[in-house]
C-alpha cells in the first residue's frame, strides 16, 4: 500500500509540473497587445478620484438617471433602454472598471465601485437620481442607497440581487489563480464557441444571432490595458454585495426587475429581496440574464414606474 501510494504520489506531482509548465509556455505564446481605453473608445470619458471612467449619455431634460451594468459589461448594454428613458429623463450609463472602457485602476471592489458612482453624481452635479443596476450593479446601487438613501430618487435592481457571493482565501488567488488563471482566461477569449455558450446562457431562450461581429463587440473590452491583472486581482473578492441584514436597512424607494428565464440569479432571490426592500417585483416573461437587451421596451417601464 505504502509503495502504491508513493507511485501515486509521484504520478500526481509530475501531472501537476506537467500542467503548470503548459500553462507557462501558453501564457508565453498567447499573449496579445493591449491598448489604452482612449484607443478602444471614442469617449466621452470623466476623470473620477484620478483615473478614467468612460460613460455614455442620453436625453437633455427630466430628473436625472443613472444606469450601472454587470460584469464584463461596457456601457453600450443600455443602448435600447437607455433612449427609451431618455424622452423625459437625462440618463447615463458609467463603465465600472475593470469592465468596459474606463481605466483598470483598483481596488476591484463594492465598496470603490460605490465611491466611484458617487463620484460620478457629485461630478455632473446630480441631484437625487435615480440610480439602477443590472447584475452586480445592482449591489453597487443598493450600497450607494445603503450609504447615503437622502441623495437618491430611488434604486431599481435588474437582474440582480445585491448579495455577496463567495470568494476564495487570498493566498488562493495569489497561489493558485496564476498560471492557471491566465491560460484559462486566454484560452475562454480566444474561442468564440466558448463565449457564444456563455452569451447564449446569459442572454437566455430569445437573443439576438451570436455571430462574429457580436462577440467582438462583447470581447472588445478586454483588450484594454491592465483588464487581466484586474480581473485577476478581482478574482479573489468573490461576488460584490451586501449581507441580508444590510439589505434590510434600506429604506429608500426601490423596485426590482427580472427576466422570468434568468439563469444567473435565481428569480427566487430576487423575490425575496424585493419583499425586504417592500418594493414591487416585476418578472418579465421570456427574458434571461441580460433582460436590458432582449426586452427593452419592458425594462424601460419598469425603470419609468420608479417613484
Amino acid at each position: 500500500m505504502r509503495r502504491w501510494l508513493k507511485r501515486i504520489g509521484i504520478v500526481l506531482v509530475a501531472l501537476i509540473l506537467g500542467v503548470t509548465l503548459a500553462s507557462f509556455a501558453y501564457n508565453l505564446v498567447s499573449s496579445q497587445p493591449t491598448k489604452p481605453a482612449t484607443a478602444l473608445y471614442p469617449g466621452p470619458f470623466v476623470r473620477l478620484d484620478g483615473s478614467l471612467h468612460a460613460y455614455r449619455r442620453w436625453g437633455t431634460h427630466g430628473t436625472p438617471v443613472v444606469l450601472v451594468g454587470g460584469f464584463a459589461e461596457a456601457s453600450w448594454v443600455w443602448g435600447r433602454v437607455a433612449p427609451l428613458l431618455a424622452r423625459d429623463h437625462v440618463v447615463y450609463a458609467v463603465d465600472l472598471p475593470p469592465f468596459g472602457y474606463s481605466e483598470r485602476r483598483g481596488p476591484y471592489t463594492l465598496a470603490a465601485w460605490a465611491d466611484q458612482v458617487q463620484a460620478f453624481q457629485r461630478a455632473f452635479h446630480l441631484s437625487r437620481p435615480l440610480l439602477v443596476g443590472h447584475s452586480i450593479g445592482a449591489a453597487v446601487v443598493a450600497e450607494v442607497a445603503r450609504r447615503d438613501p437622502t441623495s437618491l430618487r430611488g434604486i431599481v435592481l435588474v437582474d440582480g440581487d445585491a448579495l455577496k457571493g463567495g470568494g476564495g482565501p487570498s493566498w488562493l488567488s495569489h497561489a493558485l489563480i496564476d498560471p492557471y488563471f491566465t491560460s484559462l482566461y486566454r484560452i475562454v477569449l480566444h474561442s468564440d464557441w466558448i463565449v457564444r455558450r456563455i452569451l447564449q446562457q446569459a442572454y437566455g431562450p430569445v437573443h439576438p444571432p451570436l455571430d462574429h461581429a457580436l462577440i467582438a463587440r462583447w470581447l472588445r473590452p478586454f483588450s484594454v490595458s491592465g483588464t487581466e491583472a484586474a480581473l485577476r486581482s478581482a478574482a479573489g473578492h468573490g461576488i460584490a454585495g451586501l449581507d441580508f441584514s444590510q439589505i434590510q436597512t434600506i429604506r429608500i424607494p426601490a423596485r426590482v426587475v427580472f427576466g422570468a428565464d434568468d439563469s444567473a440569479v435565481p428569480v427566487s432571490s430576487g423575490r425575496r429581496v424585493a419583499a425586504a426592500l417592500h418594493a414591487p417585483f416585476v418578472v418579465i416573461p421570456g427574458a434571461g440574464h441580460l433582460a436590458l437587451l432582449t426586452a427593452p421596451a419592458a425594462v424601460a417601464a419598469a425603470i419609468a414606474a420608479a417613484k
